[in-house]
């Protein structure tokens, strides 16, 4: 059955009978308007943000294009709206971004250059930074927050990862001692620590390559974080495709080329990655391949945890 959500999307973008493909399905569904200036149309899983939520993250990805990077930038309905609420779910229209990502399903694509590729992502996410820290967000504006509660809290963002009946009872009693353990990590840094507006799910499916240029997409889970937990997302992927730490060398090397960290507490983050997937793949098992990708995120939460508690 078609969604009427296109029905309206066309009416109020004035998209007449533009062909539309999709292009994705995970958490919201994206087609692609086949015209002569690309564009990709969202249809809004409903619940996954509230309108105030999605109109803050157009506002801030039409900032960062604004500044010079590389992002899709919201293109208003004909009455001037960045979004449309409809049949309680949510619709924009961003423009389409040329290239190829530099992930799939998981893995890496086949990259001419892979450590080149990960500078490029670094400095992009130093400059996301930077720009972000410069502008000031419109009254009203709200997004989630990567902060000790979104990440530790009794109702993280992406779920209990130390009590998932995924796991066994010593692997959840494990978690729950990093937990702790990550609390005190992350109070201890608070007061210094290099925080404001990120990007939040920098993995290399978000990603695409064009030539030697990077483009950054899907702001879903952007909000208010730690920088650091920025880099720890893209760095636990490089970590994954380079166990030597190659590639992520080259992603802080690009990083701070642009703009300085430090790096002291970057495992920390990278351990509350790890955790924050299980979490997150514990309401997905029904997708295909969660079983498998369930099995994986869980053990690279347990190693971390293990790390965290000088195991």
């Amino acid at each position: 059955m078609t969604d009427p959500r296109l029905s309206l999307a066309r009416d109020r973008w004035g998209l007449g009978e533009a062909p539309l493909r999709l292009v994705a399905t995970r958490e919201n569904h994206i087609y692609r308007v086949e015209r002569d200036v690309g564009l990709a149309l969202r249809l809004h899983r409903p619940g996954l943000r509230s309108e105030a939520e999605l109109l803050s993250e157009l506002q801030w990805m039409r900032a960062l294009a604004a500044g010079g990077l590389s992002v899709p930038v919201p293109v208003p309905a004909l009455d001037g709206a960045l979004c449309v609420q409809s049949g309680g779910g949510l619709v924009d229209v961003v423009t389409w971004l040329d290239g190829a990502p530099m992930g799939r399903d998981g893995a890496l694509v086949d990259l001419p250059d892979a450590p080149a590729a990960f500078a490029a992502l670094g400095a992009a996410m130093a400059r996301l930074h930077d720009l972000s820290d410069r502008w000031t967000p419109p009254t009203g504006f709200t997004r989630p927050a990567w902060d000790a509660e979104g990440l530790l809290g009794e109702t993280p963002l992406w779920g209990r990862f130390w009590d998932s009946a995924l796991m066994t009872v010593d692997q959840r009693e494990l978690l729950s001692r990093a937990r702790d353990a990550a609390r005190e990590g992350l109070q201890a840094l608070d007061a210094t620590a290099d925080r404001g507006l990120i990007h939040a799910d920098l993995v290399p499916e978000n990603v695409l390559i064009n030539g030697a240029a990077v483009s950054l997409i899907d702001f879903d889970d952007s909000g208010f974080g730690y920088r650091l937990f920025d880099l720890a997302t893209s760095a636990n992927r490089a970590d994954r495709a380079d166990p030597s730490g190659g590639l992520r060398a080259a992603l802080m090397d690009g990083y701070q080329a642009r703009r300085a960290i430090d790096l002291a507490a970057l495992p920390l983050f990278q351990a509350l990655r790890a955790f924050s997937y299980v979490g997150w793949i514990s309401d997905r098992l029904s997708e295909p391949g969660a079983g498998d990708r369930a099995v994986r995120m869980i053990s690279n939460a347990t190693r971390w945890a293990e790390r965290l508690l000088g195991r």
